[in-house]
């Protein structure tokens, strides 16, 4: 090791905090030996006793409270804070997440591990970016919206709050999670996000780009899945566009990895032949951090030590990452703890008063009103006695990245508490079935009990004995037993499926085994251990108690019903398990009907972390209202706006489709061709983007643009004036979108550009002013390969959603029409086509590049490239690679203008990445602009192409 100097105070230039940053970083990082680098590429670093370095963990979980460490404040998922569309709100709500979090670090024990292993990290995994293009993704509730304008604005709210405002020292670390394309569960870590430039570019990364440019993150975590073919965990973008757009910061983004992702590089996902290669080519790649083996940190660290002696990596590729990491730890005030300007952050903030007022505002400000035909706000002194009914009545669920909440206050203690002074009355039915389970070999009770039935769709239903309140579980040994309070694991064990088996009889089916319960006849002990229903107990099932008999009854002796209906955050619908479709459960959309026939005044509240289709309520009810599981206040915030004393604040960050519309295959990320998100698809949905009803009305008028025209360069000053015109105060999101007129590009029906949320008294109107850049009009041009604003026609569209246009203008952008695209003597990408058929994306090799294939190899595929030049071609050239193996010959077929113009015969190659150049003589020579397509027959690979001329 070099010699190092010591600064003026003899001490080390580390732990001086006059000096530099980066001087400081280097300092410390020279003192390191190679072994103690190496060993902080783990999640957990340890100490080095030496220097007096503290171990260190990487990642906290602080999506919408202090996670997994104890009780928290729980404020509304993230779904829900995108609902609010207020930014402050998400801002004060990360700031009382970050100084919890700064709590449980000083004054908690760590959660997992020994001390030794490091204080739990004030690195926050959080927030995530991932939009929520399919409301069937089992993370629905961890993202903000299915706009990247919105999420983005959301996300860097979340991210300032997260930091806190000083110059030099954060107050926690924000994570943005997950890069990239990370919006299916099911096989998630084998899974390829198909990304064409133009959905990279518009769509996915626009939701990462304006928050990172801003300066607020401070790092980022790899998705498990792969894109295009390329696991994320070794993706190009990690370095061409993240830390691009970090650079003119200033600062580093230190990039970790998802838990056990970096093994999976080679175990689940074969992309490399060992560990050690794939290690590797993560750490050259761009990661930082490996989360993987949980504590077992030499396995990780022999990995990479044995990259390193292979030649794999270097010494420079191991410091790059430890600079990171060393540079995050002096902003979090490690070094220096009499200069943290956070240091004095005490236990008294946790679940504090300014807590709990915040977490109850927010609920109210993220609730959305969806219908109100006049029934809400309920009058005490009409509806005196209200019935409220449900499973999900006066019970919260907490999701798996939930804190543990301090208390619970459901929708009926809530509306109880705001009914008393008014002499009101509360009637709480659950509505489920009470049955019990008796064997037919022994005629014994199941559990010597009897359970109550709740479904929460799919089949899987949980069964609570009626004496404990205690949910029906699997045990280790196979066995049953009622002794789980609620449902948090992992592997959720609690749920099971009741499968007919004759008059009054059913078998009992485990959800997460798939095995049904079975009867020992000797000793009568149950066991679920069954494997065909052949070999499963019969059970007599006696119905105690009709739950939809017994809600009926309530409502029609109320004066109103406000029936809870929702999902379990842990059931159908979770990491690691996307939902197969958007309906209500059956029980509960047969629960509501009953309800709603014996009292029409029904109100339906959806507790949910995802949209659910409710046709029938939209048709047949007065009111139908949306929240995200709010957390521990959701009971009061609800009640406040059933009753009219708080405004529904809330607007829809996701479009709630239809029942009978057909969505999208799951994996078929392409947002324009598949006809994603209120951008694209083109059926009227039952809730739009951006909906949400108020208790008062808003009118618009006097919308200006500061100039009819602008340049590319040119930016338009947008005023609007919005006006309460109904009888109380209100809050109104006003949303700004712009929408292309006959471009030469498949254009969005509408895009989001900006929008701002008001609070305006009655009789109150008040301008609003938005600044709009014409590079918010852009498109990526995959001719160019970048950004362009085209010239032509646009409007400027100011609404209330996605669905209701207020009020409409015109705008012209000037300029030179674009040129066709240019195709001879310049190589072409395949990936960056106008259109395609039947095309898959894939990875042209293990480090970069983009190639296409056809989805299926007996079926043709076309790529077509609008308004190419072709003059003077005489020649094409393609570059192609076949694996071989497969029968078959495999062909590329050339047209312009619908003429065949030359047919390349594909050879093989040996290897998917084995590539080579095809060539064929064009039948003629080609002139003019003409639309171009590209077929593909067979087994093969195309990356590039390019169009030759004579001479």
């Amino acid at each position: 090791m070099s010699s190092v100097p010591e600064s003026a105070a003899g001490l080390p230039d580390f732990r001086n905090p006059a000096l530099p940053l980066r001087k400081r970083v280097d300092d410390l990082l020279h003192r390191l030996t190679l072994d103690e680098r190496l060993a902080m590429l783990h999640q957990y670093a340890p100490a080095v006793p030496r220097l007096g370095v503290a171990p260190f963990r990487t990642g906290s979980e602080a999506l919408h409270g202090v996670s997994w460490l104890g009780v928290a404040t729980v404020f509304p998922q993230a779904v829900g804070l995108g609902a609010s569309w207020d930014e402050d709100l998400v801002r004060r709500v990360a700031e009382a997440v970050s100084t919890e979090l700064r709590a449980f670090h000083y004054h908690r024990p760590p959660a997992v591990g020994s001390p030794e292993r490091g204080a739990n990290s004030l690195q926050a995994w959080a927030p995530v970016l991932n939009l929520l293009r399919d409301p069937r993704w089992g993370r629905n509730e961890e993202g903000y919206s299915e706009d990247p304008v919105h999420t983005a604005r959301v996300g860097e709210a979340f991210c300032r709050g997260l930091s806190g405002d000083h110059p030099d020292y954060l107050r926690t670390a924000p994570v943005l999670k997950h890069f990239l394309a990370y919006n299916n569960e099911d096989d998630r870590c084998t899974t390829s996000s198909g990304l064409r430039p133009r959905v990279l570019q518009e769509y996915d990364l626009a939701a990462f780009r304006p928050v990172v440019a801003a300066g607020v993150a401070t790092g980022a975590m790899a998705a498990y899945n792969l894109v295009n073919g390329r696991p994320c965990h070794v993706s190009p973008l990690i370095e061409a566009e993240l830390r691009r757009w970090a650079r003119p910061t200033g600062r580093e983004l230190f990039v970790v990895s998802d838990a056990e992702a970096p093994s999976n590089l080679v175990d689940p996902e074969h992309y490399y032949d060992d560990h050690a290669e794939s290690h590797a080519a993560a750490l050259k790649a761009g990661i930082d951090s490996f989360t993987d083996h949980g504590e077992d940190s030499p396995t990780v660290i022999g990995r990479l030590r044995e990259a390193l002696e292979r030649g794999l990596i270097g010494e420079a590729d191991v410091d790059r990452a430890v600079r990171r990491q060393l540079e995050l730890r002096f902003r979090l005030g490690e070094f220096d703890p009499e200069l943290d300007p956070y240091a004095a952050i005490g236990p008294e903030v946790i679940d504090c008063a300014e807590h709990r007022v915040l977490a109850r505002h927010a609920v109210a400000e993220s609730t959305v009103l969806l219908k109100n035909d006049g029934l809400l706000p309920l009058d005490p002194a009409r509806t005196p006695r209200i019935a409220v009914i449900g499973p999900l009545a006066d019970t919260l669920f907490e999701d798996w990245y939930s804190g543990t909440m301090p208390y619970q206050v459901g929708v009926a203690t809530g509306l109880g508490a705001a009914l008393a002074p008014h002499g009101g009355e509360i009637v709480r039915v659950e509505g489920c079935d009470r049955i019990a389970l008796r064997s037919r070999t022994t005629g014994d009770l199941l559990g010597k009990t009897s359970f109550d039935v709740t479904d929460w769709g799919a089949g899987a239903s949980t069964l609570r004995a009626a004496d404990t309140g205690h949910y029906l579980t699997l045990q280790d040994d196979d066995g049953l037993a009622a002794d789980q309070d609620v449902i948090k694991a992992w592997f959720v064990r609690e749920t099971f499926r009741l499968e007919p088996a004759g008059a009054d009889t059913v078998l009992l089916r485990n959800v997460f085994t798939g095995r049904y319960a079975a009867v020992d006849p000797t000793d009568g002990r149950v066991t679920v251990t069954a494997e065909t229903a052949d070999e499963a107990e019969r059970w007599q099932r006696e119905l105690l108690r009709d739950g939809r008999a017994e809600a009926r009854e309530a409502a029609a002796t109320a004066d109103a019903a406000v029936v809870v209906l929702g999902n379990h955050p842990l059931i159908n619908g979770r990491e690691t398990e996307d939902r197969a479709d958007i309906d209500l459960p059956e029980g509960q959309e047969a629960l509501l009907r009953a309800v709603a026939e014996a009292r029409p005044e029904t109100a339906l509240v959806l507790m949910s972390s995802y949209p659910f289709a409710v046709d029938w309520a939209d048709e047949h009810l007065p009111a139908v209202v949306w929240t995200s599981h709010g957390g521990q206040e959701t009971g009061h915030a609800l009640a406040a706006v059933l009753l009219g004393e708080a405004e529904p604040g809330g607007r829809l960050p996701q479009t709630w489709y239809r029942g009978d519309d057909p969505l999208p295959a799951p994996l078929d990320y392409d947002v324009i061709k598949a006809g994603w998100t209120y951008q694209y698809h083109r059926a009227t949905p039952r809730y739009p983007f951006g909906h949400g009803l108020s208790y008062t009305d808003f009118g618009y008028r006097d919308l200006r643009l500061s100039q009819a025209s602008v340049d590319r360069d040119g930016a338009v000053d947008v005023t609007v004036t919005v006006a309460n015109t109904g009888p109380r105060p209100g809050t109104e999101v006003v949303q700004l979108y712009v929408r292309a007129l006959e471009a030469r590009y498949e254009a969005p029906l509408l895009r989001l550009v900006d929008f701002q949320k008001v609070r305006l008294e009655p009789g109150e109107g008040r301008e609003l002013a938005f600044r709009l850049p014409a590079e918010q009009l852009a498109h990526w041009d995959v001719a160019a390969g970048a950004f362009a604003v085209d010239p032509g026609g646009y409007e400027v569209v100011v609404a209330r959603s996605a669905e209701d246009e207020a009020l409409v203008m015109p705008l012209t952008v000037t300029g030179a029409a674009p040129a066709p695209r240019a195709v001879v003597g310049r190589t072409v990408r395949a990936v960056d086509f106008d259109d395609h058929t039947g095309v898959t994306i894939v990875d042209a090799t293990r480090a970069d590049g983009d190639a296409v294939t056809p989805t299926d190899p007996g079926q043709p595929a076309t790529l077509l490239f609008r308004e190419a030049d072709l003059s003077g071609a005489v020649r094409v050239e393609a570059e192609t690679a076949r694996e071989g193996g497969k029968t078959g010959p495999a062909r590329l077929d050339l047209r312009a203008g619908g003429r065949v113009v030359a047919e390349v015969e594909v050879p093989v190659t040996g290897d998917r990445y084995a590539w080579t150049t095809v060539t064929a003589d064009l039948a003629a020579p080609l002139d003019g602009v003409h639309d171009l397509s590209l077929t593909l027959h067979g087994d093969f690979r195309l990356t590039a192409f390019r169009f030759g001329a004579a001479g």
